[in-house]
């Protein structure tokens, strides 16, 4: 009998679930492909520099676990769903040390913070609640979001400033990245995160903080999180509203797959329970391995990273501020791996990309990917922390020319 397959992949496609509808690629990821090409300069990815990762650290750890005989038959075993104990207890520790007391029992460690956004949106985003984003925000939340069917609500300027006026819906998700945020550098004042909390006591909103990048400031001040302020006023994290993630992704290393969300323990409960359905738990030699490295040495391993990311940081502001053409802003990050750049208006940032690759052979990230409700074409992203200081003088260059034949041919 011959099985007729012209039509399978059409089969398959209406068989497909609702939420599939919302379901797109990355753009990040698929501009990553571009890295395999030598000769593109790459300022796409927020890519740690591999040269910084404590390679041989982690390995002394693996060596350690496997050639002890009682913790490889732990390392290599189911372990729960929570996260290896030893970890979890470290995080507390530092937590608490940074403002935001907590136990244990609130944290749940997951692979790498990019899990929990997904776990999150499963359990409080049901069709069409609101989601809360700032304008712009990070692309792998939508991402992980969309599956869930939200109906997206950009933050309005000037909401955090006039909290008690502004025009949003109760009950909302709201999700932000108040520490060098991913994708425009910029961080919340405290000011603007006292009126996060404010907008979200006054409309009932629980909140989402991703802190991905809280532990990479190379200069001025850390103010307080979210989750600390909320801790202070709730009077206990168990109160809180706030769900905090955290992640060695960024300091560590990103192939260990390690991140954790922290809040009330009854919230974090649930979220094991849907972390148990997913993938039981993160690898426990992986969580043995990171619990190792970061006991040792790990805020001198710290200041290595902010030395070198804010060294090249520095690069990158000098190079835009040295050539790109007037009527180009950029944002000037005090952390974190990325400057966001605010082109001209008519200069789209997909269109200046497609031309970038062909006639400069330099890649970035377009902006419009970033915006939830309404988006906005003429920006791009880019990244720091992964090419050399003469990469970066390269390759910016080669955008503001190419950004200066754009402007004058729509002249």
């Amino acid at each position: 009998m011959t099985i007729q397959t012209t039509d399978r992949a059409a089969n398959w496609a209406a068989r497909y679930s609702d939420r599939m509808s919302r379901v797109r690629a990355s753009e990040i990821r698929e501009l990553l492909k571009l890295l395999d090409q030598p000769d593109i300069l790459s300022f796409a990815g927020g890519i740690p520099d591999p040269g910084l990762f404590p390679a041989e650290q982690i390995q002394a750890g693996y060596d350690a676990i496997l050639g002890d005989a009682a913790l490889s038959r732990q390392a290599l075993q189911y372990s729960v769903s929570e996260g290896y104990l030893p970890l979890r207890q470290w995080i507390a520790e530092r937590m608490t040390r940074d403002g935001m007391p907590c136990e244990p029992h609130n944290i749940m460690l997951t692979a790498g913070s990019q899990q929990a956004l997904d776990l999150i949106g499963k359990l409080f985003v049901s069709p069409d609640d609101t989601v809360v984003v700032a304008r712009p925000t990070y692309l792998g939340a939508l991402q992980a979001f969309n599956g869930y069917q939200p109906a997206y609500r950009d933050l309005p300027e000037g909401a955090l400033a006039d909290p008690a006026s502004a025009d949003l819906p109760h009950g909302a998700l709201g999700y932000f990245v108040p520490d060098f945020a991913n994708p425009t550098g910029v961080s919340l004042t405290l000011e603007e995160r006292e009126g996060v909390l404010a907008l979200a006591e006054r409309l009932d909103w629980a909140l989402v903080e991703d802190a991905a990048y809280r532990e990479l400031r190379f200069q001025g001040e850390p103010a307080p999180t979210l989750l600390g302020l909320d801790i202070a006023q709730s009077d206990g994290i168990d109160n809180a509203r706030t769900l905090f993630l955290g992640t060695l992704s960024k300091t560590l290393s990103p192939a260990l797959r390690i991140g954790w969300v922290c809040g009330p323990k009854a919230v974090i409960e649930k979220l094991v329970l849907l972390k148990q359905g997913a993938d039981l738990h993160v690898s426990t030699i992986n969580q043995m391995v990171a619990h190792r490295a970061v006991s040792e040495g790990y805020d001198q391993h710290l200041h290595r990273l902010r030395g070198a990311y804010g060294a090249k940081a520095r690069v990158m502001l000098a190079a835009l501020e040295r050539v790109m053409p007037e009527g180009v802003t950029w944002s000037r990050p005090e952390g974190g791996m990325f400057v966001w750049i605010d082109l001209p208006e008519g200069v789209d940032g997909a269109a200046l990309l497609a031309r970038a690759i062909e006639e400069e052979r330099v890649a970035f990230v377009p902006g419009a990917p970033f915006y939830a409700e309404v988006q906005k074409a003429n920006a791009i992203r880019l990244s720091y922390s992964l090419p050399t200081d003469a990469q970066i003088e390269e390759g910016v260059a080669r955008i503001a020319r190419l950004i200066r034949k754009v402007m004058a041919e729509a002249k």
